[in-house]
């Protein structure tokens, strides 16, 4: 069957608040700095009492681990479509149509509730940490997801917070139809946090069905117990390609036992929300235009130094598009 799409992705929807704070405010929250915080809504509710509470100054953009990678890709002039489910509030026809403004193709159902939501908060040194409730994230379920879709995409794409809680039964429906129609099988482990919690469940989905895995450094090593070279060997034992992202060091792709490296871009770094997605978005861009791993590589390397550059994962038609282009012509 031709492949119509080249990048479907199915994840949360979340909408981000970005809120800049010191090292002493982070503490007052009680959140581990540089991680993600699963909250229920009361705790969600408080979270946001006390930062309006602080008078603290709050931005809000349309966020999600996959849906920030689909966006890149379809600015940089790929067919994308992404799956999840919104509320019944005023946030959810706000972010679909921020994702359709980006070319995407939505395929989103509304659910009772709230919209998920992400409080990001940025610390001088640009980590970030969250604070993350799913709200209607969660309700997604295994006739929300289009088999004729995934049949169509020449790549799934997920991100590895859907395989804790309710939606993994979901996602591992996806990836079996993925597998069953020859369509690749891509997943961002997203946070040592959710490996250490979910590591048996990760490892299996690795085992067994990714094609290729993107990590940070300290994913690497909570994942593997080594260090980014050998973390991304082990790695690719069990998938095609493995992408080790080392930020201001820049990163390493492991294909068949030979390893890539690839330079950093000089960037200045406000915030670092949505950098890995972003690497995702031109990685796979590349990928799918079956261009040298390294090339892919350094187009994701680029976009994510352009990124981090900004408060938020704000992107731009024109200079994603200009950015691709810079790297197209390279031989």
């Amino acid at each position: 069957m031709n492949k119509k799409y080249d990048v479907i992705g199915l994840g949360n929807t979340i909408m981000d608040f970005l809120v800049e704070v010191d090292d002493k405010t982070l503490l007052d929250f009680n959140l581990k700095k540089g991680e993600m915080h699963l909250v229920d809504e009361t705790k969600a509710k408080e979270v946001l009492q006390k930062l309006h509470h602080q008078n603290l100054e709050i931005e809000m953009v349309p966020g999600g681990s996959c849906a920030n990678t689909m966006r890149g890709l379809a600015l940089l002039g790929a067919k994308v479509i992404f799956c999840g489910k919104v509320g019944e509030d005023k946030h959810a026809d706000w972010y679909i149509e921020a994702l359709q403004d980006h070319a995407v193709v939505t395929k989103m159902k509304k659910h009772q509730g709230i919209t998920g939501h992400a409080i990001g908060f940025i610390t001088p040194d640009a980590q970030r940490t969250f604070s993350v409730h799913l709200g209607a994230g969660i309700h997604v379920a295994k006739e929300d997801v289009i088999e004729e879709d995934i049949a169509l995409s020449r790549v799934l794409h997920i991100e590895a917070y859907q395989l804790e809680g309710k939606t993994q039964e979901v996602i591992f429906y996806a990836m079996e139809m993925a597998k069953k129609h020859g369509t690749k099988i891509s997943i961002d482990l997203a946070d040592p946090g959710l490996i250490r919690r979910q590591r048996e469940v990760l490892q299996d989905v690795v085992k067994k069905y990714a094609d290729i895995v993107f990590v940070n450094e300290t994913e690497a090593r909570e994942f593997t117990g080594k260090e980014e070279v050998e973390a991304a060997k082990v790695l690719g034992e069990d998938v095609d390609i493995a992408i080790v992202k080392l930020g201001k060091e820049g990163s390493m792709v492991y294909n068949n036992g030979e390893i890539s490296y690839i330079a950093p871009f000089m960037a200045k770094a406000i915030d670092t929300t949505g950098a890995g997605d972003t690497f995702a978005a031109g990685f796979l861009y590349g990928y799918c235009r079956e261009w040298d791993l390294a090339k892919a590589g350094k187009l994701g390397s680029l976009l994510a130094a352009k990124v981090v550059e900004q408060k938020g994962v704000k992107l731009k038609h024109l200079e994603f598009v200009k950015w691709m282009r810079e790297i197209e012509r390279e031989e």
